[in-house]
């Protein structure tokens, strides 16, 4: 539908048309008010969504704070108290990251699970920074052991190790957990190795913790403080509980198998899998979910993959897998019939609900995996909505689904072309965007991109340059430390 220039206001709620129109003219305004308003509601509820996790995030971790100040002892100088905080703080945070690193579908439905895991990396530093400053400012604090006229631990700071060592241990394992989950792709050891080093640990810090606030902290001489921390800790620590037993039990009843498994280029191969036993899963396309190819469900030995399929299909599961380590360099050794167990569906590059006159799907190599199952949703489903793909490679034996695409509005482009390639040549750029999209199109259309995230961001930074809305842009970029 082309759209109507200078004459509605695309903010919620507002808009205005000539006051004589003829009924053709009213059509394609009334049309155009019902997308604006599909629009509004969605980022609205998204909006909302945001902003109620964020309160509950804040609340969560100041409410060892304020319990203190409610039912905690007269006042100390300000340097305790402000070291005594931050501890409290780099706690209650520490044990935040425990439910933000859990896959939990509420928690990332609507918000997106890369938005979830990057926050979790965040405040993993944030809260290291609190943790390694809240020792020293207790400096100039009388030490010393149990004084029966100090019940309240006033007058000084404990010195018995027993207490002491448990932070210590915390002191210097914390810094260490982060620093091997930001360098973990410069450290030759497994994603596998990293994921049980990364939850042993943070289960080890997390106790060390526990034991040296209640014993060393004086706000947690409190029974009610006390007890607080205990009801956190526990739930952080049944967060991973639930996570690598529990869920596992779940994926258990629900086993899946290798129907097909085809190389389709050099270093990219298709597997389906088909359920047994029951009826699939219930997903959109676009979607994600970890995959676990030949071990029993409690096994670190799963990664994420994107689904290619589109549900409009039956229930089935496509996913297409680029060589790239770990797993991937395995692929050759699958064979039909092996045991598969799946935890999701995860993500929101979807286009389910979307209510943009067009689809703009951009995909960077391995990335058209999520891409070509909407598109073929879109087409099964008779969706009216115009679809145009912009697919780029480093070489042109990269290419994938050729003869699927056939028919489709096709860009593609290679950035090392052979000799008798005739496309478009070099990276998905500005230039390129404006040979395939018209202005109403960069203001009007729903944008969904996947591939590389040095990609992603240019593409990003220049169609926000064009006039695309923020919300008219969807991708997914993980980056697990």
């Amino acid at each position: 539908m082309p759209p109507l220039a200078g004459h509605y206001d695309h903010r919620c709620g507002a808009g205005a048309g000539p006051s004589v129109q003829t009924r053709l003219q009213r059509k394609p305004e009334r049309a155009l008010r019902k997308i604006n308003a599909a629009r509004c509601e969605y980022r609205q509820k998204k909006g909302m969504k945001q902003i109620f996790l964020g309160a509950l995030y804040l609340v969560v971790v100041a409410l060892p704070l304020a319990v203190s100040w409610i039912f905690g002892g007269g006042p100390r100088p300000w340097r305790q108290e402000l070291a005594t905080g931050l501890g409290m703080l780099a706690f209650a945070m520490i044990l935040a990251e425990f439910v933000l690193s859990g896959r939990f579908k509420r928690i990332s439905r609507g918000v997106g699970m890369d938005v979830t895991m990057r926050f979790h990396q965040i405040m993993a530093r944030t809260a290291l920074a609190l943790a390694l400053v809240h020792p020293f400012l207790y400096g100039g604090t009388p030490a010393g052991g149990p004084r029966p006229w100090d019940p309240t631990r006033i007058l000084s700071v404990t010195t018995d190790f027993s207490i002491l060592a448990t932070g210590i241990a915390a002191f210097v394992l914390l810094p260490s957990l982060v620093a091997l989950a930001i360098y973990r792709k410069y450290l030759d050891y497994t994603y596998e190795t990293w994921r049980l080093i990364h939850g042993i640990g943070a289960l080890l810090i997390a106790g060390l913790l526990l034991h040296h606030t209640i014993y060393a902290g004086r706000y947690s001489a409190e029974p009610q403080v006390m007890w607080l921390w205990i009801a956190m800790t526990a739930i952080a620590v049944g967060s991973l509980f639930y996570v690598y037993l529990i869920a596992p039990l779940r994926q258990l009843s629900r086993p899946w198998y290798v129907a097909a498994i085809t190389r389709l280029s050099p270093k990219q191969w298709g597997l389906t899998i088909a359920p047994k036993g029951h009826g699939g899963m219930a997903y959109q396309a676009g979607q994600f979910v970890w995959l676990n190819v030949g071990h029993t469900p409690f096994t670190l030995h799963e990664n994420p993959f994107s689904i290619s399929s589109a549900p409009a299909v039956g229930p089935d599961l496509s996913f297409v897998i680029k060589e790239l380590g770990d797993f991937t360099s395995s692929l050759d050794q699958i064979t039909v019939g092996d045991r598969v167990y799946l935890d999701g569906p995860f993500g929101h590059v979807t286009v389910a609900g979307r209510s943009e006159p067009g689809i703009a799907l951009i995909a960077g190599g391995v990335g058209i995996a999520p891409l070509i199952g909407i598109l073929r949703q879109v087409r099964l489903t008779d969706d009216p909505r115009q679809l145009r793909l912009i697919y780029g490679n480093r070489r042109a034996d990269q290419i994938l689904f050729r003869d699927e695409l056939a028919d489709e509005d096709v860009t593609y482009v290679v950035s090392e072309p052979p000799a008798d390639w005739h496309g478009h040549t070099g990276l998905i750029d500005g230039a390129l965007l404006d040979d395939v999209f018209t202005p109403d199109q960069f203001r009007d259309w729903l944008f969904v991109l996947c591939g590389p995230p040095i990609m992603m961001d240019i593409v990003e930074a220049q169609l926000m340059v064009r006039g695309t809305p923020s919300d008219h842009i969807l991708s997914e970029k993980f980056s697990y430390d």
